[in-house]
This record gives C-alpha cells, sequence and structure tokens, in this order.
C-alpha cells in the first residue's frame, strides 16, 4: 500500500515567542479522503474541521484513499490548506465475492472489516507516538477497529462523530428489499453491523451526532457517555441566495443529485421514477427532471423515461441545484442528515422530500419544506407549488433563515470546541 503525506505549518512566530498555551490537537480520521467536497460526508468533515481551525485549533488528518472513491493527491486543492498536517494511506475497499462469502462464517460485520487496513494501522501508530494529540476524531464508526491502538499508544480523547445510525439505514434498506433471498442475506448483514455497533457504542469518550434525534437513539440504546448533537455545518458566504418566483410560462426544471453508489439514494430515485414521475408529467407535462451523480451505472443512465435527462457527476451541485426550480429527495431509507437539502434552502431552491428525507433536520412541513411520502403527496406537492397554493417565496425564505440559524458552520465550531474542553477537564479535574 502507498501513502502520502503532505504537512501544513501554519503556527506563527509570534505565537511562539509569547508562549501562549498550546493549542487544542485534534487527529481527524477518515475512511475516505475528505476532497473533492462532492458529497455530503466530504461537506461535513472539511467545513467542520475548517471551523476548529478558526476557533484556534490544530487539526491534523489521517484519511484512507480508498478504491471506491480514490483521489488522485497531486490535483487537490488549497481548501486543505487549514489542515496542520494531510496522511493518507491507499486501502483496497471493494466487495469481493469470496470475502463476503468467507465472513458468513465469522462474527466479524463485513461492513466494518472492509475498513482495516495494517499500513493504517501502521501510520496511526507513528502518529501516535510522534504527536500528543488532546483528540482523535473518528469520522463514522467504521474507524472503531482502530480504537485499541489509539488506546495503547495514547492518552488522547476518542470522540465518534457519527453521520448516520449505520444499523439503522441497513435495517431500512433491508425492509424495502422484495427479494427474499437477498433480504436474508441483508438481514444477516445488518444484524451482524447492528451487534458491532452496539457493542462499541461505550467505547468512545465521547459520540456526537449531527442530530438531536440520533443522539437520543443512541442513549436509548445504551450510551451512557457525554455526548453532543452538533448539526452539519455550512458555509453561507458559498451559497448565493436566488428567491426569485417561478413564472407563468415555460418548463420546470426539478433536480435530483446524489452518489448512485449509496443505496437510500439510488433506491429512491428508481422508485420515483417507476411509481411517481409518469403520472407527475401526465398532469404536468411541462415538468423536467435532471439526475446527477457520481458513479451512476450504465443500466441507470439509459434508462429512457420521458423528460428526464441523465448529466451523471456534476461539477458544482451548488451550480447545478441553484439552476432548478424544485429539488426532489424521495428517500425510503438512510439516516442522519441529507446535506443536499441543507444546501438547497441555503440556495433557494423548494424541496419536496419524503418524511425519512429530512429526518434529523427538523423541517417544519410547508413551512421550510414540502413533505410527500407517497406517489399522491408528490404529486399534490408539485401542484401546491405550481398554482402557488403554497407561497415558493415564503418557504424558500423560511428555508434560508433555518439554515441560517441552526446550520452556520461557524457556530457549530465553537460548540464543538467548547464541548472537547469540558470532556478533557473532566480528566483534568
Amino acid at each position: 500500500m502507498m501513502q502520502c503525506t503532505i504537512p501544513f505549518y501554519f503556527c506563527s512566530i509570534k505565537e511562539r515567542k509569547s508562549g501562549l498555551r498550546r493549542k487544542l490537537k485534534v487527529l481527524q480520521l477518515c475512511k475516505k479522503f475528505p476532497f473533492p467536497l462532492r458529497d455530503g460526508e466530504s461537506i461535513a468533515i472539511h467545513n467542520l474541521s475548517t471551523a476548529l481551525v478558526g476557533e484556534g485549533c490544530e487539526v491534523s488528518l489521517l484519511a484512507m484513499n480508498t478504491t471506491k472513491h480514490f483521489v488522485d493527491l497531486s490535483k487537490i486543492n488549497d481548501q486543505c490548506n487549514h489542515y496542520h498536517e494531510i496522511h493518507t494511506i491507499d486501502v483496497d475497499n471493494r466487495i469481493k465475492v469470496l470475502d463476503a462469502f468467507l465472513n458468513l462464517f465469522t462474527s466479524e460485520s463485513y461492513h466494518v472489516s472492509r475498513f482495516v487496513s495494517s499500513e493504517y494501522q501502521k501510520k496511526l501508530s507513528e502518529l501516535l507516538l510522534q504527536n500528543r494529540y488532546d483528540i482523535i476524531q473518528l469520522e463514522t464508526m467504521y474507524l472503531t477497529p482502530y480504537v485499541k491502538t489509539i488506546r495503547d499508544l495514547s492518552n488522547a480523547k476518542i470522540v465518534l462523530r457519527s453521520h448516520n445510525i449505520e444499523h439503522e439505514i441497513w435495517d431500512r434498506i433491508t425492509n424495502n428489499t422484495g427479494s427474499i433471498l437477498k433480504k436474508q442475506y441483508l438481514n444477516y448483514l445488518t444484524g451482524k453491523l447492528q451487534k458491532y455497533e452496539l457493542k462499541n457504542l461505550n467505547s468512545y469518550d465521547s459520540i456526537i451526532t449531527v442530530s438531536s434525534r440520533d443522539l437520543e437513539i443512541f442513549k436509548n440504546l445504551g450510551f451512557k457517555k457525554p455526548g453532543i448533537s452538533i448539526p452539519i455545518g455550512l458555509r453561507l458566504d458559498e451559497y448565493p441566495f436566488n428567491k426569485g418566483d417561478l413564472d407563468d410560462s415555460g418548463v420546470r426544471k426539478v433536480c435530483f443529485i446524489g452518489a448512485m453508489d449509496w443505496i437510500p439514494n439510488r433506491e429512491g430515485l428508481l422508485w420515483f421514477l417507476k411509481d411517481v414521475w409518469s403520472d407527475l408529467i401526465g398532469i404536468f407535462p411541462f415538468l423536467e427532471l435532471n439526475i446527477a451523480g457520481r458513479n451512476t451505472d450504465k443500466d441507470l443512465m439509459n434508462i429512457d423515461i420521458p423528460n428526464c435527462i441523465h448529466h451523471g457527476e456534476v461539477e458544482s451541485a451548488i451550480s447545478f441545484i441553484s439552476s432548478h426550480h424544485i429539488m426532489i429527495v424521495p428517500l425510503l431509507s438512510g439516516s442522519g442528515t441529507r446535506v443536499k437539502i441543507l444546501e438547497s434552502l441555503a440556495l433557494g431552491v423548494p424541496v419536496i422530500s419524503t418524511s425519512i428525507g429530512y429526518e434529523g433536520i427538523a423541517l417544519n412541513d410547508r413551512k421550510e419544506v414540502l413533505k410527500a411520502d407517497t406517489k399522491e403527496e408528490f404529486i399534490n406537492a408539485f401542484k401546491e407549488i405550481i398554482d402557488h397554493e403554497v407561497s415558493r417565496n415564503e418557504v424558500v425564505e423560511n428555508g434560508r433563515q433555518h439554515v441560517n440559524t441552526y446550520y452556520n458552520h461557524v457556530l457549530s465550531g465553537k460548540k464543538l470546541k467548547q464541548h472537547y474542553e469540558e470532556i478533557l477537564s473532566i480528566t483534568q479535574s
């Protein structure tokens, strides 16, 4: 396996001479390299790390550069410059038929074992021996196999930043699966993932969730350590707000955007195309659906559906979303927070979403979002927007204000730094 280290040193001479208190040192562990910023997890990782640096913390990154989300490190831009150091390890996390089969005869979760790497563990050990970190921040529970190494070599507090409740996602996917054999297989895998997630729930010193709902679920499942809910923060200066109303003529451009290798995205989109879209354009023939997403396979790209355009991966999600009149989020499974909903609200594009789609964001139906869980509800929501039964201007203005109030990355950084100082003071006292 190859590894890459990119150092960034930003501590000034003035700081060193003045004898100021040592910066809070954070090592961020990631199961993928979080650049470019084209999915919710990457945006969440990037925005919170920059916010911590803005609060005076020293943040370093140790990331897997996986086969699934491989990044040419020679092409990364200055979005990484806030990190004190960047280290990457190439990890082959592809799903292999033989490994998946052999895993059936073990107690290990195959979801987790694909992220176990001896080279990654070796690099982590080197960093722990060479540095005195205050916080080791695990981005998702898939970094849990490295907790023992951290405990053995460091006194740092271990914090899980949970982007989702992982077994909940797979439980919902399993329930939505039609094939009996596939359902049985997924149910078996989900059971092992849930067992692993619950077994390790109190192995961390703290858990950060992206919603108060997720934190409450973890507590109900038996989490007894300090926890805090810190929403995903957006850098609102990057989202130009467009509150212009729809005109009375022409095409109404609808968009869906999401990584197509994430099962909930694909599952929800296929349901919408099969069960909703044909009836919808039968009533509103001027609608046009534009679909964008990384790793869209040929089968999906070649589906012949009227008034539907496939774009594949787009260069800028912000530009793509802002060029449309309505965004749909027809998710039937999933967990955590959908960043694309927050981005759409920040841009002034109204969102029609299933209740699972905006679960954890605490939006109000017909105030900041339009809820639709069935075909009939989607059709009614489109009708309300198109016929002005719901004020588009009010919905988008309320949505932008909601994001500004609750999802500002600066506020998230302040809240997290305060939480880190509190859990560190518990040990010191």
